[in-house]
């Protein structure tokens, strides 16, 4: 596939739809290259805290929900890194071409400068804001926007789960 190809997979409300996602979440950037330079040594680092974390509250006993819950969050991100860290140094541009898996040439990006593949796309429905809501008014409106892979699945079932099921996750085995 080429970059912003795509494909239903059910009817008009799923889509694989190839994306390269530069920096964080809903591709916003900052600083150019050492903004993502940053980006991934945090990503390293926040990935280090969240396995810390997770053997701290394993050796403590905490429920079953709280570790699948953390675990989910900490795959998500190593995943992510993965993707930013070796992407780019395994593929050339895929903006006007398919992109070839280990170039002669190399690949785009340096170690940890590579970009994120995102695929899923949900665009579940479409309609048009009321005219007197402010500032939205009148223009279209598409919900489901963005576009996601399964590190930011995991990454968001983690979140919500612990969110939604706090009294649940947070109670200690005793």
């Amino acid at each position: 596939m080429m970059l912003g190809d795509h494909f239903p997979i059910l009817g008009d409300w799923f889509y694989i739809h190839f994306v390269e996602n530069n920096g964080m979440a809903f591709g916003m950037e900052f600083f150019g290259t050492y903004g993502k330079l940053f980006l991934s040594v945090f990503r390293i680092v926040a990935v280090g805290a969240i396995g810390y974390y997770l053997y701290k509250i394993i050796q403590r006993g905490t429920t079953a929900g709280m570790v699948i819950c953390v675990s989910l969050i900490m795959a998500g991100a190593l995943g992510n890194i993965i993707d930013s860290a070796f992407y780019g140094m395994m593929f050339n541009h895929s903006e006007s071409q398919i992109a070839s898996l280990f170039p002669a040439e190399g690949g785009y990006a340096s170690f940890l400068h590579g970009k994120v593949v995102d695929m899923f796309y949900f665009p579940i429905w479409q309609g048009r804001y009321w005219d007197w809501i402010p500032v939205l008014g009148g223009q279209n409106f598409l919900f489901f926007r963005p576009v996601f892979n399964v590190a930011d699945s995991a990454i968001t079932i983690g979140i919500l789960s612990i969110l939604l099921f706090q009294r649940h996750v947070f109670n200690e085995k005793h």
